[in-house]
């Protein structure tokens, strides 16, 4: 009958003991899976973290910076944080200084977008921070 109608017979379930099986174009049927998984994605993307330490060398930043460029084309949002512990509390300057050079390495690569600004928490600073697609 498929060839007939010069479509293709498509298995549509595998789970059941009788296999399902529809006559359509394979095309049209790719295009409503994709269609279908996209509809079940959350739009505003995910909400990834990135965690900075308090003696973070250069490069080790560039590189993290690297993989937030990757999280914020992919669409999702990205929360800067960098825990504080003992004596390091005292100094939150300096960790604010980190993160700031941290934004600027950032947004050499990709333009971003503050969502939250620089927070201090009880356990240290966070950031949320998104792509700007004006920028």
């Amino acid at each position: 009958m498929a060839r007939e109608k010069e479509l293709d017979l498509i298995q549509v379930t595998e789970k059941l003991e009788i296999p399902v099986c529809r006559i359509m174009d394979f095309g049209k049927y790719l295009y409503h899976l994709k269609k279908r998984e996209k509809d079940s994605k959350p739009k505003g993307g995910e909400l990834k973290v990135i965690r900075l330490t308090f003696s973070i060398s250069e490069h080790d930043m560039e590189t993290r910076a690297h993989q937030t460029e990757k999280f914020l084309k992919l669409g999702d949002k990205v929360r800067i944080e960098m825990r504080l512990r003992g004596r390091e509390k005292a100094l939150s300057n300096f960790a604010k200084e980190k993160i700031d050079k941290f934004i600027e390495i950032v947004r050499r690569i990709i333009p971003v977008r503050i969502e939250n600004p620089l927070k201090r928490e009880p356990r240290g600073l966070t950031m949320i921070i998104s792509y700007d697609k004006q920028g």
